[in-house]
């Protein structure tokens, strides 16, 4: 009798090890960014808006390396609903600043007038929006946000756009968002950053890029309605051996939760495990001093799968 107690306190102790290493989903989050999910009335409907062929899964590849074998001899996206897309003014607003920075690091960006002009008339779009409008309210509530529209717009220009150095001995060479959202390479052999659907599908289109598959666990195939996706890529010329994207949300949406883990931490790295709607990721936020360094999803389960496996 004695062994068999000793036998289900080992096994106890093992199994709060296990999931003791896991961290705990953030209970206040996932409902704050479930209801921000809600309020996301720009983002694009799979199936309708858009529509993704996820293919085979992609094959391990060094970082660095020009040379993987290719799962996906279509693109990822079979369709995009582009007119829609130019007719949401936050969308709209987003594509414009795709095309104002240098690709490499280690080059001085150079902003123009015209450029802080499309800055400041897409920040104003992404305030009017229902979405940052919850989120700024929650951070008012936390005091990490001043309850002025103008100020808070100052804070998100200086998290997103502020410029910094990202390769030494050269001049400003990057922000957050050309990081997050447009991609950047370094050395000419390194894909760093480039974690939006939106950028993706147009570089697709314009042959800039090449997916390669999807990367996920055995027991998890995504499909053609998830809104995370870990995917495999090369863009011209040089590959990302794992790459991470929402897909059909707005950049408004992508903002919010990012800026919003950003503003409620204060370490240089942080990752929170939240469910949003149907799916369980963590959300990493790199800072650079006061400006973001990075910021992307990593889908862990899709399809409330998670639900069933943690579900003792």
């Amino acid at each position: 009798m004695a062994v068999r107690f000793y036998g289900f306190l080992l096994l106890a102790v093992l199994l709060n090890g296990v999931y003791a290493s896991r961290p705990a989903v953030n209970q206040e989050l996932s409902n704050l960014f479930n209801e921000l999910w809600r309020l996301d009335v720009n983002r694009m409907k799979p199936g309708i808006d858009y529509t993704i062929s996820v293919q085979g899964r992609a094959g391990f590849v060094n970082q660095g390396s020009h040379v993987v074998l290719d799962h996906a001899s279509l693109p990822l996206f079979s369709n995009v609903n582009e007119n829609k897309l130019r007719n949401i003014t936050t969308f709209s607003r987003f594509m414009k600043l795709l095309d104002n920075y240098e690709r490499s690091t280690g080059i001085t960006e150079r902003v123009t007038p015209e450029e802080l002009t499309e800055i400041n008339l897409f920040l104003d779009a992404v305030l009017e929006t229902q979405v940052m409008k919850r989120a700024h309210q929650y951070l008012v509530s936390k005091g990490k946000s001043s309850s002025d529209s103008r100020q808070f717009k100052n804070q998100l220009n200086l998290i997103w756009f502020h410029l910094y150095h990202r390769q030494r001995n050269t001049g400003p060479d990057s922000c957050g968002f050309e990081h997050v959202f447009v991609g950047e390479t370094k050395s000419g052999t390194e894909i760093i950053g480039f974690h939006n659907w939106v950028q993706f599908f147009l570089q697709e289109k314009n042959s800039h890029l090449d997916y390669k598959g999807y990367k996920a666990r055995e027991q998890d195939l995504p499909d053609q309605d998830d809104h995370v996706l870990n995917l495999q890529f090369s863009w011209h010329g040089v590959v990302k051996p794992v790459g991470s994207a929402f897909i059909g949300t707005s950049p408004e949406f992508e903002m919010a939760i990012f800026t919003i883990i950003f503003l409620m931490n204060t370490e240089r790295s942080t990752t929170v495990l939240v469910n949003i709607d149907q799916c369980q990721m963590e959300l990493v936020v790199i800072r650079q001093g006061r400006c973001l360094g990075t910021a992307y999803p990593k889908l862990l389960s899709s399809n409330s799968r998670h639900v069933g496996e943690h579900s003792h």
